[in-house]
């Protein structure tokens, strides 16, 4: 099983700007869809970004114009880029992979352990 960490959270003011990197102990090429998951508090978990094989990518609509993600193959990481961060951005993001076609999310998701991102107002 593939080991996922998450790095580049932190604390922003509104309005600014942060990068999440996803490095995979092993290759991401063989991964159909990578993608970023985000927890509020008392909250359940849900989708931010997604990313195929092929690069193509969808978002959420909270996030839609805001955040890019992106991945490195070569690198073996998995990049959120996020903009205009707003308060409600704030959660936890966890980064997620699968190289099963059920789709990312459910059964044989390889999970990070998640980065705190918090924005100020």
């Amino acid at each position: 099983q593939v080991q996922l960490v998450e790095s580049g959270g932190g604390l922003v003011q509104a309005g600014g700007s942060l990068r999440l990197s996803c490095a995979a102990s092993g290759s991401i090429f063989s991964f159909l869809a990578m993608g970023w998951y985000r927890q509020h508090p008392g909250k359940q978990r849900e989708l931010a970004a997604i990313i195929n094989s092929g690069g193509s990518a969808n978002y959420g609509d909270s996030v839609k114009g805001r955040f890019t993600i992106s991945r490195d193959n070569a690198k073996n990481t998995l990049y959120l880029e996020m903009s205009s961060l707003k308060p409600e951005d704030t959660a936890v993001y966890y980064c997620a992979a699968t190289r099963l076609t059920n789709g990312l999310g459910n059964m044989g998701t390889a999970w990070g352990q998640g980065t705190q991102v918090i924005v100020s107002s």
